[in-house]
């Protein structure tokens, strides 16, 4: 068990690198200190409710983490995978569908939040820090994660099934993938080893949080993009017509709501900062691969 629990911190770990990547298209209007104002106890809810829903399943941790992946992999880090317009969202797309998970834990932490600060934490940040966090309960590092995400009101199945590599991808399909994103084959092999343990690390038993995927808030589907993405396309957030600082719960019926009361405007993309970059553990020694 202690060995099993090592190598997911280790894999964990990897994954980690390249989420900050891909996390850190963040201007001087995202800030860690976002929300130390308008919602000062949120990152310590987030924190809570991680650390519980880990606790009560290992395996969420890396599910949170999964979860965070393809929802920056696609138009950003928008919170955008957790739309629901029925057949049209991120969710139904061939690499998310029915594999996704940690939909629960999110739809929870957004409850928390919003008893505490109605309508003032998106759910993109939420999702970012659970992330974050998640590792962090696993045993892993920390990183600082910059905040001020504005929620993303389209979702488009067919740009994640241009976007996301399906795993019937040959070597040099996911290279492609992958260059499209700016990330390197060494970002490859460090994100794909850890997917396949978010997503097939076997069986575990049901718990209110660690719920199947199901459909989360709605929004108009986006029009279906170029084949051929840039980096900007998902380092810079979606202007402002399409998204929205945050709405009531992560999994709203009906549209967008109001929006919060402190948000970000379109920052440009920038370099990955010292800061923002997780620090390796200590190396925990060998163990089988589960």
């Amino acid at each position: 068990m202690a060995a099993s629990a090592s190598f997911l911190i280790i894999r964990c770990f990897c994954l980690v690198l390249v989420v900050a990547l891909l996390a850190s298209g963040a201007s001087a209007q995202l800030s860690s200190t976002f929300y130390d104002t308008s919602c000062p106890n949120a990152l310590s809810t987030i924190r809570s409710a991680v650390n519980a829903a880990v606790a009560q399943e290992n395996r969420m941790g890396a599910s949170l983490l999964r979860l965070h992946f393809h929802d920056c992999f696609v138009q950003g880090c928008d919170a955008s995978v957790l739309l629901n317009d029925t057949n049209g969202g991120e969710q139904n797309a061939l690499p998310n569908a029915g594999s996704l998970r940690g939909f629960g834990v999110i739809d929870n932490i957004k409850a928390q939040v919003e008893a505490l600060c109605p309508q003032t934490v998106s759910c993109a940040d939420i999702l970012a820090v659970a992330a974050r966090d998640s590792v962090v309960a696993l045993g892993g590092p920390s990183w600082t994660v910059p905040l001020g995400r504005r929620d993303s009101t389209n979702s488009s199945a067919a740009l994640a099934n241009s976007d996301l590599p399906p795993p019937q991808f040959n070597l040099s399909q996911l290279i492609t993938a992958f260059g499209n994103k700016n990330l390197d084959p060494t970002d490859l092999v460090l994100t794909q080893s850890d997917k396949r343990s978010a997503s097939t690390s076997g069986p575990t038993s049901p718990s209110p949080t660690s719920t199947p995927p199901s459909p989360r808030r709605s929004g108009p589907t986006a029009p279906p993009q170029a084949a051929t993405p840039t980096w900007r396309r998902w380092t810079s957030p979606r202007p402002t017509p399409s998204t929205t600082p945050t709405t009531p719960t992560c999994s709203t019926r009906g549209g967008s709501c109001t929006p919060t009361r402190s948000s970000s405007t379109t920052p440009a993309p920038t370099a990955l900062s010292a800061t923002s970059r997780p620090t390796q553990p200590p190396s925990p020694p060998p163990s089988p691969r589960p």
